[in-house]
């Protein structure tokens, strides 16, 4: 029986995964931090739309890279051929212990911030709600969930269905709606547009996971391109159109005062039982794009333990269930100590946030970098499509990459030295590894 993946994604399905992707929860929290950031109408929205060119550019690079070098492996195989294998096994790591674990407290506080707009728990009660969360999501992975194409539809349709009410609330509002906080413009500085760019480029993000899918499109070398081009233009489309409807019904002040600021819009025009519609949409799409970042992170922990025997442990996987038993597990843990860090600290997601950012721009730049890198060491390899005005795109992407890098460590947080902490902790497992 052969076990390579078959060429069965059409460009539509391409399209499809990748809008799923990137659309979650970000959306629904992240503006109100950048507007507060910002403070400026123009400003708010000229970072977004400055948020969709740098991935559109960024697109290009992985194009080419996902085109020449097709494999379920993405950022991984791209990386470790073009470094070795040392850097592979440090990607591994980092996105088994910060990148995909800090996902999922990301999605399960900002889920905490929408549930305490219903029933509050307390001072804590986001982090609490968070915990929960992880706990019961992986008491159902390690009962057997398994994710399938209606389950991703219906998801597909919970987030059309917030945006559009969304949308349609701040476009096709009365003139008189409220402002449920001043406006108090604040002071830009290079710092408050990197600050917004970070958690711009976050609500963007997934757009790279196309590349673990390059192996299974029909006709690649055409399609993987279309495709991550196609779905960058539509999502930027919908966050512009998104982030107008939130300063049409709050204005820039009231979207930095808000915790929950769909939520607060639809309040604003529609009454409680808005609020109460739009926040149980959310709600099911955040436990939906939580499951799915911990159903697939248990399969990272899976693949982990069995490339690599020091981590032999995790290859666990209950046959009868067809769950990496242990995968889940481990997981879940690092999550929930996550979740805590930023109950402790009081920050809850912007404590997640930094924990995540500079570790996930060190190897976006390598990746960026890597472009280079295999054009010079692998010349003779076919590339069906390159990237326009090379080498100009590709080095606007790493630059932007490498700012992003500054700016996510500049004020080092505590959440920074987390997960810049737990990254390094990689250090000696990899000496292991090479040894045994």
């Amino acid at each position: 029986m052969d076990g390579t993946p078959k060429q069965v994604l059409s460009l539509y399905d391409c399209v499809a995964i990748i809008v799923g992707l990137v659309i979650g929860t970000g959306i629904f929290s992240f503006p109100s931090i950048v507007a507060g950031a910002l403070g400026d109408t123009d400003a708010i929205l000229m970072v977004w739309l400055a948020g969709g060119v740098v991935s559109f550019i960024g697109a290009l690079c992985y194009a080419e890279l996902a085109t020449a070098y097709p494999s379920a492996g993405g950022e991984y195989h791209f990386l470790t051929r073009a470094y070795g294998s040392n850097v592979g096994f440090m990607f591994a790591w980092a996105r088994l212990t910060v990148i995909q674990s800090g996902s999922i407290a990301l999605f399960a506080y900002i889920f905490g911030d929408y549930a305490t707009q219903l029933v509050s728990l307390g001072p804590y009660s986001a982090g609490i709600y968070a915990a929960l969360t992880i706990v019961v999501l992986m008491a159902l992975n390690l009962a057997g969930v398994r994710q399938t194409k209606s389950f991703q539809g219906v998801l597909f349709v919970a987030t059309m269905l917030g945006l559009g009410v969304l949308i349609f609330a701040g476009l096709f509002s009365a003139p008189s709606a409220a402002i449920v906080a001043p406006e108090t413009p604040t002071p830009i500085s290079m710092s408050s547009i990197g600050t917004a760019m970070l958690l711009v480029l976050l609500t963007f993000g997934g757009w790279n996971e196309a590349a673990y899918i390059s192996a299974e499109v029909k006709n690649p070398h055409r399609n993987m391109a279309r495709a991550l081009l196609i779905s960058i233009g539509i999502i930027t489309a919908l966050y512009i159109a998104v982030n107008f409807a939130y300063l049409s019904v709050l204005g820039p002040g009231g979207m930095a005062a808000s915790k929950a600021i769909a939520a607060d819009v639809m309040r604003a025009e529609f009454g409680d039982a808005g609020a109460l519609i739009i926040t149980l949409i959310i709600l099911a799409l955040i436990l939906d794009n939580t499951n799915i970042t911990l159903f697939t992170g248990a399969r990272s922990a899976y693949a982990l333990g069995r490339d690599f025997a020091l981590f032999r442990s995790l290859a666990k996987w209950n046959e009868p269930r067809g769950v990496p038993t242990n995968g889940v597990l481990f997981q879940g843990i690092i999550a929930l100590l996550i979740v805590a860090l930023g109950a402790f600290v009081r920050q809850g997601v912007q404590t997640v946030v930094d924990y995540l950012q500079p570790v996930f721009w060190v190897f976006f730049l390598l990746t960026g970098l890597s472009l280079f890198v295999l054009r010079r060491k692998d010349s003779a390899a076919p590339r069906p499509f390159r990237v326009p005005l090379y080498p100009v795109t590709p080095a606007l992407f790493c630059m932007t990459c490498a700012y992003m890098l500054y700016s996510s460590v500049s004020y080092v947080a505590v959440g920074a030295l987390a997960g810049i902490g737990v990254l390094a902790l990689g250090l000696p497992f990899l000496f292991l590894t090479r040894r045994s």
